[in-house]
């Protein structure tokens, strides 16, 4: 059976809109796949279903289940991909955290959270059940979003952004993505702390990071796109050639271009599984 899927996103305001990119909730799904692959994103990821007690895990390479989370789990940010049950994401919300955002509510360095997905409970404890009984005692979609703004705001823990950091992360986020070195020319820091900082905020090495955000930038551009120029795709996003290209796409993908065209899903992010 097929579902709609209805999608709302709301921005935060300010301070929250620091740290936090925007809420998300899903309501029904289109099941043309069991099982969705979700290519690297750039930042954490806070997901809470409503549907269950427990949300799946999956083996990335055999895609067989190999245990399970809570209904409300973190994804700290990734360069692998995640293998999502469809069937387990009929009624969802989530928080996209700012790259480098986290930092304020959870009182763990990023980089400690490096491809791990978790329990939310491991880190907040008791107020976890309070939120989703709050979530699901709101009788509107605004009003959940809300409830997770006030909640959040109450977690907050004073964090300004730190500078140093927030510069890199601005320049890497535009097209022509620079390099480190041209970055730290500016700020005037070896590679090796800016480094250190760097993965400390944000969970990934600046290296790491650029190579996921020149991934975003080739998934963006070919949204509802069925022919492609490679060469133009490769040259815009900032790749040596169209060899680096393919080869930097296949590493983080598991296909190239043309096969993910075929199999990618309504979001660009995710690639249908046929198991």
């Amino acid at each position: 059976m097929t579902r709609t899927t209805i999608y709302h996103t709301f921005v935060p305001r300010f301070p929250l809109s620091q740290f936090v990119k925007f809420f998300w909730s899903s309501e029904g799904n289109e099941i043309s796949s069991p099982r969705v692959k979700l290519l690297p994103i750039g930042a954490m990821e806070l997901v809470i279903n409503f549907d269950s007690d427990t949300i799946p895990l999956f083996d990335r390479t055999s895609q067989e289940q190999c245990g399970s989370t809570s209904s409300m789990r973190l994804c700290g940010i990734q360069s692998q991909s995640l293998i999502i049950d469809n069937h387990s994401q009929i009624s969802v919300m989530g928080i996209r955290f700012q790259p480098g955002g986290s930092v304020p509510f959870f009182q763990i360095p990023a980089r400690e959270l490096h491809n791990q997905v978790i329990s939310l409970e491991e880190l907040w404890s008791f107020h976890v059940e309070q939120l989703r009984e709050k979530l699901l005692k709101a009788p509107t979609i605004k009003t959940r979003f809300l409830v997770l703004e006030h909640f959040l705001l109450r977690m907050m823990q004073p964090q300004e952004p730190h500078t140093i950091v927030g510069f890199g992360l601005r320049d890497f986020q535009k097209l022509p993505i620079p390099t480190v070195q041209e970055v730290t020319n500016k700020i005037g820091i070896s590679n090796r702390y800016f480094g250190q900082l760097f993965c400390n905020f944000v969970g990934l090495t600046p290296k790491s990071f650029c190579r996921i955000q020149r991934l975003r930038f080739v998934l963006l551009l070919l949204a509802e796109k069925t022919c492609v120029d490679w060469n133009d795709i490769a040259l815009i996003c900032g790749y040596f050639d169209q060899a680096h290209f393919i080869h930097d796409f296949r590493s983080f993908v598991g296909c190239n271009p043309t096969t993910y065209l075929k199999q990618r899903g309504s979001h660009p992010c995710h690639i249908l599984l046929s198991r």
